[in-house]
């Protein structure tokens, strides 16, 4: 119903001021439909307003977008742009910190595109399709060894084919070859100036490929970054509050403006580990009962920044080669020296290649001799009283599944007289444990936890196994946690006696991309520290690190868990926990290398590789006289 206010002067005609009034309320219908026909005109014929190449986005989701930003989302905690505010929240670091803390962000300092006074075009923003590579070759002679070095230059153009001048571009590349079941990470190279070498070992014989792909535009890039530092809300969380009948939900974070309503302060008193939520209007703090995954934060970007993350126009395209992009490996000259390829001792974590792929196997290069462990028999020798803690996000948790799985369903235990002709049949066996005492047995242990959150045990008692998994604490994106679950990984590890027959794997890295780098080194310094206490207490503990992985990526996958925010996670993974006795699993180069698609949890044939590199670890292969 519309309704119409007029207002009249006293003195002048009241009686003619009624009667427009009423005329004005009469019309107003009319008023009305026009303006909703022209508004519908305006919707069918909006694609007439913008003509943009280069699969442009559509301009009624543009205003669709436009209307539905200028509302809060239900749910969702008010704007807060103060990344500083953020990125030092907890304890105030130590001078020592402070320097470290630099040292770590100047070493994963990215190249910025030049300052621009309007944003970046999408057709000056670099285009994979027009951008070129080629092999050169070595020195001077197009002839490759096993042992040589392979260099790919790659010129990156606009997508109106004109050369970039300036570096930033996320690339990756791999040397591989399907029908060898190999493969192996290269190198990249930013030279700042719109080229870029990729470097390769070569390290096996036969034929090899090159493939550049390009990951995000040295543009898109700069929106990445901006969104790191000034949008660590982007992904928001929740806390369930309940007493007696009365239940209340508000929003929590890492960091949450005190100047919008009161907070509930529930920082980890030995970490410092800070974390908040808005405190309930008729509830108390300490009647918070859990921790949930909000939801995601809309709207990020402005319609010509969405250009820069369009799947198969600039994100994970490959780049062609000018020429040839296969080469052919000669076995290794007379006069080169080989590989290092094992040691006595497995070494710390190492820069790239760690390893590479060949017969679909990974084979590391320095550190432990690969060891196949394809049967359960295998692993049970190998998991032989030990007690395995996994701690972190569900990239490890994969872990605790493919072991737990790993139960042997189409085998019979045997028995003793069967046992006794194999024994006849084939001495060796006589030489090794009973075989029906060998078989992999861990049963899960129900502790009603709730399905892909935890905690998780199984238990293999015959064998004395005792394999754990527990999620970090906040930020984790989870469904429903329960408060007293809540576990920061350097309490649990100083709850840890240790022990040559104590294992600790670690993976933490998925749930830190939407924050400022900061809060990341901030947790893995404390993770340091447990771990430095732990091992000093007790030196025989092994302790294995999962680092970052490739995953698949879109628009709306890219602005909170991109690539490139894992590639900068995984450099301070590394530089924190080098010269400390821990080893890795690269799980960076794993999945880089392998010919499967990305995928935030790896497929079952890279994980399967993972746990022989962890096992390798655990159960390194004994020298032979």
């Amino acid at each position: 119903m519309v309704t119409a206010e007029c207002e009249v002067g006293p003195d002048h005609g009241r009686q003619k001021g009624v009667t427009m009034c009423r005329n004005l309320s009469k019309y107003a219908p009319i008023f009305l439909l026009l303006a909703l026909s022209g508004l519908i005109f305006l919707l069918r014929n909006i694609h007439t307003l913008e003509n943009l190449n280069c699969h442009t986005v559509s301009t009624l989701y543009q205003l669709q977008s436009r209307i539905h930003s200028a509302f809060t989302q239900e749910g969702a905690p008010p704007l807060y742009h103060n990344h500083t505010f953020c990125g030092h929240l907890g304890q105030e670091p130590s001078p020592e910190d402070a320097l470290e803390e630099r040292y770590l962000l100047e070493s994963i300092a990215w190249p910025e595109p030049p300052p621009h006074s309007a944003p970046t075009p999408l057709r000056q923003t670099s285009d994979p399709v027009h951008s070129l590579f080629a092999i050169l070759p070595t020195k001077g002679v197009r002839e490759w060894h096993v042992g040589d070095q392979l260099e790919a230059l790659i010129q990156m153009h606009d997508f109106q084919g004109r050369p970039k001048r300036y570096g930033g571009d996320f690339l990756v590349a791999r040397l591989h070859s399907p029908e060898l079941g190999a493969g192996v990470a290269g190198q990249m190279l930013d030279h700042r100036n719109g080229f870029y070498s990729a470097l390769f070992p070569l390290l096996w014989v036969g034929s090899a490929r090159v493939e550049i792909t390009l990951v995000h535009s040295s543009e898109a890039v700069a929106v990445l970054r901006r969104l790191r530092e000034e949008r660590p809300d982007r992904v928001f969380f929740k806390s369930l509050f309940r007493s007696g009948f009365l239940s209340e939900t508000t929003v929590c974070n890492m960091c949450l403006p005190p100047s919008q309503q009161p907070l509930c302060n529930y920082t980890d008193l030995h970490t410092g580990e800070p974390w908040y939520c808005y405190k309930p209007k008729m509830l108390s703090c300490d009647t918070r009962i859990n921790h949930a995954k909000g939801g995601y934060q809309k709207h990020l970007i402005t319609n010509k920044e969405a250009l820069l993350f369009q799947s198969g126009v600039n994100i994970k395209v490959h780049i062609h080669a000018s020429g040839p992009d296969r080469i052919n490996v000669l076995p290794r000259k007379k006069d080169q020296p080989e590989v290092e390829s094992s040691s006595t001792k497995p070494e710390p974590i190492k820069l790239t290649p760690s390893g590479y792929y060949y017969e679909g196997s990974w084979r590391p290069l320095g550190g432990a001799t690969m060891r196949q462990f394809n049967d359960s028999s295998a692993i049970t020798q190998c998991l032989r009283g030990k007690v395995i803690n996994m701690y972190g996000d569900s990239t490890v948790r994969q872990w605790f599944e493919y072991l737990n799985a790993f139960v042997p369903g189409e085998h019979c235990l045997l028995s003793p007289f069967l046992y006794c002709i194999l024994c006849f049949v084939h001495l060796s066996y006589c030489n090794s444990p009973p075989i029906y005492s060998t078989f992999l047995e861990l049963k899960e242990f129900n502790l009603y936890s709730p399905k892909n959150v935890g905690p998780f045990m199984a238990v293999d008692s015959t064998h004395n196994i005792l394999l754990k998994y527990r999620c970090h604490g906040p930020p984790i994106r989870f469904s429903t946690v329960t408060s007293s679950e809540l576990r920061y990984v350097p309490n649990e590890l100083d709850g840890l006696p240790g022990g040559p027959d104590t294992v600790v794997v670690l993976s933490v890295w998925a749930h830190f991309s939407t924050f400022p780098v900061e809060v990341y080194i901030r947790r893995l310094r404390h993770i340091r520290r447990a771990l430095v206490r732990l091992l000093d207490r007790a030196p025989g503990t092994l302790v294995v690190i999962r680092s970052a992985n490739f995953q698949a990526l879109d628009q709306e996958v890219s602005l909170y868990n991109s690539d490139w925010y894992s590639l900068q996670l995984d450099g301070v993974l590394r530089a924190m926990f080098k010269g400390l006795d821990v080893l890795l699993v690269d799980a960076w180069e794993m999945t880089l290398a392998h010919h499967l698609p990305h995928a935030l949890h790896p497929p079952p044939t890279i994980v399967k590789n993972m746990i022989d590199v962890f096992l390798s670890y655990l159960c390194p292969e004994k020298k032979r006289s």
